[in-house]
């Protein structure tokens, strides 16, 4: 059976609807999001954070979507074609501001959805979050032995659920293990290739509604990533593991090929506190 591993990752794309700050009309959004400040921080966590992981992974078959707009400015444009030029599996989608969220994200996968899969293996992948380097791998082998209850419906979501949350303010990055269900990260939605919806289709926080859902909780599979531009910044429903190890410079580095140095000393040179959200690291 041949599962097609499709991912898409909004990189400040310039669109209504679709998150939690809103704009009174497109130009103080556009203002919001292409603030060369803020991109600036959003370039450096995309590639210190998210890339790596997805860089490493141990099963490389899989296809990355990138969707941001095609006015995004210099140097952040050309870094996101470079980037689909030199990774196979990552393909740079130019979406124009659309109103309805979910048909800009359909068109950006349509054209990379595998008709000939047997199953599309769905995932959202935010650009300051990170995956564990076999995500990949288990999303697909995985799914050998959930295939019966797929085929039920048609729709199945697999939580791998054990995670780290990482908290970057003026003060460094703090980090706390944590079980959360149905966290964007490492969320794998199982469709059809002719189901004619993408994953931004199933809010992940109501995704039983739609669906029958199987929770993987054996390895830290994920990265939430929380910083000062978070669009909700809330970390959801969960609690708290103990670790074995709180050497978390290894485990970040073997897990997600993530540099907690680097990361920390970017916190503080950045001097920001969380994201001005009612539930920012709740």
């Amino acid at each position: 059976m041949r599962v097609q591993m499709l991912g898409l990752c909004r990189f400040s794309y310039l669109g209504g609807r679709g998150f939690q700050v809103l704009h009174d009309n497109h130009a103080e959004r556009r203002d919001f999001l292409y603030d060369p400040q803020r991109l600036a921080r959003r370039w450096f966590w995309f590639e210190n954070v998210t890339l790596p992981g997805l860089l490493a992974q141990t099963d490389p078959d899989f296809t990355l979507v990138l969707m941001t707009g095609p006015d995004l400015p210099e140097p952040y444009l050309s870094r996101l074609r470079d980037l689909a030029l030199t990774v196979p599996q990552v393909h740079l989608a130019l979406i124009p501001p659309m109103d309805k969220h979910l048909e800009a994200c359909l068109a950006a996968i349509a054209p990379h959805l595998e008709m000939t899969a047997d199953v599309i293996g769905h995932f959202r992948q935010d650009d300051d979050d990170a995956v564990a380097v076999d995500y990949i791998r288990d999303a697909r082998r995985d799914f050998e032995v959930l295939q019966p209850l797929w085929q039920r419906r048609r729709r199945l979501s697999c939580d791998y659920s054990r995670g780290l949350v990482l908290k970057a303010t003026e003060a460094g990055v703090t980090i706390e293990p944590r079980m959360i269900y149905n966290a964007v990260a490492a969320l794998t939605v199982y469709l059809p290739p002719d189901s004619g919806r993408s994953v931004m289709h199933f809010p992940h926080w109501q995704i039983g509604l739609s669906m029958p859902g199987v929770t993987l909780p054996g390895k830290t599979m994920f990265v939430r990533f929380l910083n000062h531009d978070n669009d909700s910044g809330a970390i959801g429903a969960g609690y708290r593991w103990e670790p074995d190890s709180t050497d978390w410079q290894s485990v970040l580095m073997d897990r997600f090929r993530i540099d907690l140095r680097c990361l920390n000393q970017a916190a503080r040179d950045y001097g920001l506190p969380g994201a001005d959200r009612p539930r920012w690291g709740l």
